[in-house]
Formats: structure tokens, C-alpha cells, sequence
């Protein structure tokens, strides 16, 4: 098992661990050249992350992922001058197979979900550090890049395909393997690339895929290129791409290892705690906000590097995030939590957006926040905060609770406890700095037929407002005094553990992203109607369905029936 994917050190020594470093990156090559790097895919057939199959022709697992992950996130905190990257394989005659079928066929369901999940935030992220961070993504394919494989291609700003009669993209995985390309395939062919209907229908039901001059004429590649001449052309693209760059020379800091303790059911971070009540099925994320002022000018932050509070905040909450996900498959619902001192996350968010005009790794942060919130708005789990006394949801952290499914909040001190009553703070990082997947903030999204109310939480921005204050501008779906909180938490918690898993994800996927479609919500959305009904179809994983057949010589026997 790879380092970079191996499972936690700790006494939990089945935890699937999404803690990488690029000296222990058994799937990748990472080379920084100025103000070009190269990411080259040379994956270790014997590195599987769940074992008993082998990854051939870089086809890839969630362990092979998770190093993706992390290189894309470290060219943007630690190689700020790099303007390009190149993204390519280091096989013969191959760039990616894609997904790994034998783990398809043999992984749990949900599994297969959460990997296609976080593979297809993984892709996002490539697309993000190309939109907001200027790094561009060169795609050179010299050989074969079918399904995942195309996938990743299709994240890329440009794809370069070799002309030399055999490389080609392809989405085979319907006449394959029943089932549809799981990492926004047929989302970035049609709504990224506006490939023809006709021809779109044509190139995902055709197995040998798509060579040379069609691929470019029907837009499924930017260029082709003589094998030959691949050098001198790549030369060429990655020039031009430097050229439409703005990034400067700027140096970066290290993203240094997450410490993390896994003890029982406690895990502990530097900032993030995460507490599960297995009986009732609930997690508990406390987040404890800073304890001191922000640095006074961007060299202090840099010089704070990963250890300032928002970043290594929203790393640790990242990380617990995912965690939760594939490490713990039956906690119905997580409540989020917050300890500290309001008025200094406020300043940091004020330091941070003003860092932000003219400070890279400002923006750095402040991106490393809208996906850590977005991580949290596709997560299937019930999503619930809880604004007590003692609490700091303000600003970024306020953004938490906007995510949830419902927000709690206590008025007033309760009985016996001495810390401050509770308090909801925005700030204008509230209202545009974290759209979510829909182009909308999620202020935006919680008030779409209310534009009066989202101008009247506007005009309340900076203000510690109260429990009473809060749910009159509809910020918090209750607020309860301490004679109630206890109980009413109590039944909303008991009553989400015992609904339907499925229903609630259904529903929960459905309520979160009111408003416009964009490419990335008809991606997810996909997701979930795809991978949870056809991924679970005898036609694609019964006994005789084509994921199990696939390699034996049998045909699959498929259900006739179109329901």
C-alpha cells in the first residue's frame, strides 16, 4: 500500500488516510522547472489502496487520487511561480486507463461513490487553480486515455493528442461496462467542450474511441501533434499559455504534514476536534477559532506559512471532512461547533480580504476556504449547527452554518454557564467570496425569492447579533432558550437517525443547490442519480452484469427491460 494513501499508523489501522507528501508519492512525479512544472502519471501496479488487484495501464484507485489532490494543492501554495503545468503519463503508448475496474467491480457501493466523489472534486480543483489562480493545465496525450483517463484530460485547459495512428480519447464505459463515465465525462464533453449531441452520442457508445483529425474537428481535443514533433509542439502551447498567465515570481511556503490523533472515538487536531457518539450515529466537529491578531502585514503571513490559523483550520477541517466520509459510513448526521473569540475571526477575515488585492498566497487561502465549503455542501451526511454561548460563528466560520441543513441557535446565557451568550456575525466575505457549486453564495441561495431579506442581512454585517435577531433576518432556522435547546437537539438529532439514509440523501442533495445549474452542480447532481441507481443494477453488478464479467470472456446478461 502506498505511503502517500496508506492507512492511518494509529491503533485504527483500516482508516483510509488522505494525508499525502511528494516524497511518498508512489502514482506521481512532480518536477518544477520556473515557471513550468510537470506532473507525469507513472502509477505502481502494485499500489492499490484496498488491495487485490493490480493497477494496470495507469488505471487508478482513490489512493492514486488522493496524490492528484494533493500535488494540485501544493503547486498553488508551494510553487506559486508556476504558470504551467504539464500533465502527462510516464508509460509507453498509454496516458490513463481510467478508474481501475477490478476495484470497481470488488469495492462496497458506497465507496465507489465517495471515490467518484472526491475524484470529481479533484478535477474541480483543476479547473479552479486554472480560473482563479491563473495556473494552466497542459493535457499531453501520447497513447491511450480512456474513461477516468479522458476525464482527467477534460479538466485540463488544453488537451494535446498524438497523431500517430493508435493514441485516442474515449468514454467506453457504457458498451464496456453498463455503467456512465462517474467523473463529469459527459458533463465537460457537452457543457465544456459543446461537443454535438449526435457526435457525443457517437464517440460514448464507440469502445476504440477517437483518434487524429476527428478528435479536433468534433472538439474532444485542442491539437493534434506527429509523435515526431511532440517536444517542439509541447514547447510551442506551454509559450503560449505562459503568455496568458498574470502570475508573478512569487515564493511559496511548505504545506507541512496535518498532525492528527486518532484515539478511540476522538480524533484531534491542532484546531479541529472530531468527537462520534456511535450509538446515535452523530460526529461532532469543534472548531476552535484563533487566539491571536492576524500578522499586521503580508510578510508576517508568510512567514506564518501553513501555521496561520485559517489555513491550517481549514486543512484540518478538509481532512475531517473526508475522513468522516470514507472512514465513517453509518454516522447519520455531523454537527458543527465553534469555540473562541468572534471579533478575532472577523479580523482575520478583514486582514485576509485586504491581503487579497495584493497578496497571492491571501487568495491562496481564501481558495482553500470556497472548497473546503463546497466539500462540505456534497457531503451525504444531515448537516446541522449549533451557535451556543462560547460559540465564534462569524464571517468564514459563519459560512458553516449557512451550509448546514439546519442551524440552532441558543438565546441568552444559559444556566450555569459563564461564557458569553451566543452571537452570529457576517462579514463581507459572506456575500461573495464562497459561491457555492451553483454560482450563488449561500446566502443567496437560502434567501433566492427573498431579495429584501438578503439586502437586510447586508445592512447587519459586523454586528454580533443575537439569537432573536438572527432568526428574524432568517440567518438560523430556531432559536431556543436553555429550557428548550437540550430536548429540541435532541429529538432533530434522534428523528434524522431514524429516516432512510438513501431518502435523506435524495433530499438533502435536492434542498442544497436552489437556484441556477451550472456545470458543476449538473456534475454532482449526475453523480448521485447515476452512480447510486445505476452503479447498483444487475446490468452493470449482478452476478452476470458486464463490471463482473468484464475480462472472462462472457458476455453480460442484461435486464431487457428500460424502467
Amino acid at each position: 500500500m502506498g505511503e502517500a494513501a496508506k492507512r492511518d499508523d494509529t491503533a485504527h489501522s483500516s482508516v483510509i488516510d488522505f494525508r499525502a507528501d511528494p516524497s511518498r508519492y508512489r502514482h506521481w512525479k512532480l518536477a518544477v522547472d520556473g515557471a513550468v512544472a510537470t506532473l507525469t502519471m507513472d502509477v505502481d501496479e502494485k499500489g492499490g489502496l484496498l488491495g487485490g488487484y493490480e493497477l494496470k495501464l495507469n488505471s487508478y484507485d482513490l489512493g492514486v487520487d488522493i496524490e492528484l489532490a494533493d500535488a494540485v494543492a501544493r503547486l498553488r501554495f508551494e510553487h506559486p511561480q508556476v504558470k504551467v503545468v504539464i500533465l502527462k503519463s510516464g508509460k509507453e503508448r498509454v496516458f490513463c486507463a481510467g478508474a481501475n475496474i477490478r476495484m470497481l467491480a470488488s469495492a462496497t457501493h458506497a465507496h465507489k461513490v465517495n471515490f467518484c466523489k472526491f475524484t470529481n472534486e479533484t478535477r474541480n480543483g483543476i479547473e479552479d487553480a486554472s480560473a482563479t489562480a491563473d495556473q494552466k493545465y497542459l493535457c499531453v496525450v501520447a497513447g491511450t486515455a480512456a474513461g477516468g483517463g479522458y476525464e482527467l484530460a477534460l479538466a485540463c485547459d488544453h488537451i494535446m493528442l498524438v497523431d500517430d495512428g493508435s493514441a485516442s480519447v474515449s468514454l467506453p464505459e457504457l458498451p464496456l461496462l453498463a455503467v456512465l463515465p462517474g467523473t463529469g465525462g459527459l458533463t465537460r464533453v457537452t457543457d465544456k467542450r459543446k461537443v454535438r449531441r449526435d457526435r457525443a452520442d457517437v464517440f460514448c457508445t464507440t469502445e476504440e474511441g477517437v483518434k487524429g483529425k476527428r478528435a479536433v474537428e468534433w472538439r474532444l481535443v485542442d491539437e493534434t501533434a506527429a509523435r515526431s514533433r511532440l517536444d517542439e509542439a509541447v514547447e510551442a502551447r506551454v509559450k503560449a499559455l505562459i503568455a496568458q498567465s498574470a502570475r508573478g515570481g512569487e515564493t511559496g511556503i511548505a504545506l507541512t504534514p496535518l498532525k492528527r490523533e486518532i484515539a478511540g472515538d476522538r480524533i484531534r487536531y491542532s484546531i479541529v476536534d472530531v468527537d462520534i457518539e456511535r450509538e446515535s450515529r452523530i460526529a461532532t466537529i469543534t472548531i476552535r477559532g484563533p487566539e491571536t491578531p492576524p500578522p499586521a502585514d503580508m510578510d508576517a503571513l508568510a512567514k506564518l506559512g501553513a501555521d496561520y490559523w485559517p489555513l491550517a483550520c481549514a486543512r484540518e477541517l478538509d481532512d475531517a471532512i473526508l475522513h468522516l466520509r470514507l472512514n465513517e459510513l453509518e454516522i447519520a448526521a455531523i454537527v458543527f461547533k465553534t469555540l473562541g473569540d468572534a471579533d478575532l475571526v472577523q479580523k482575520h477575515d478583514q486582514a485576509l480580504s485586504e491581503f487579497a488585492e495584493k497578496f497571492w498566497l491571501a487568495r491562496e487561502i481564501l481558495a482553500k476556504w470556497k472548497q473546503v465549503l463546497k466539500r462540505i455542501d456534497v457531503t451525504s451526511r444531515s448537516l446541522v449547527a449549533l451557535i451556543e454561548p462560547g460559540s465564534c460563528f462569524a464571517g468564514t466560520l459563519a459560512e458553516i452554518a449557512f451550509a448546514c441543513d439546519r442551524s440552532y441557535m441558543a438565546i441568552g446565557e444559559f444556566a450555569g454557564d459563564n461564557r458569553p451568550p451566543a452571537s452570529l456575525t457576517l462579514h463581507a466575505v459572506n456575500f461573495g467570496r464562497y459561491p457555492m457549486s451553483n454560482g450563488l453564495t449561500r446566502l443567496a441561495t437560502r434567501f433566492l425569492g427573498e431579495p429584501a431579506s438578503l439586502d437586510a442581512a447586508k445592512t447587519e454585517a459586523g454586528k454580533a447579533l443575537d439569537a432573536e435577531e438572527a432568526e428574524a433576518l432568517g440567518l438560523v432556522t430556531f432559536a431556543l432558550d436553555d429550557i428548550d435547546w437540550e430536548d429540541e437537539v435532541r429529538v432533530f438529532l434522534e428523528e434524522r437517525a431514524s429516516f432512510s439514509p438513501d431518502g435523506l440523501t435524495g433530499m438533502e442533495a435536492n434542498l442544497r443547490f436552489a437556484g441556477p445549474e451550472t456545470m458543476e452542480t449538473k456534475i454532482f447532481a449526475r453523480l448521485t442519480a447515476w452512480q447510486n441507481w445505476i452503479f447498483q443494477r444487475p446490468n452493470a453488478v449482478g452476478p452476470e452484469g458486464a463490471l463482473t464479467r468484464y475480462g472472462t470472456g462472457q458476455k453480460p446478461n442484461f435486464d431487457l427491460k428500460r424502467v
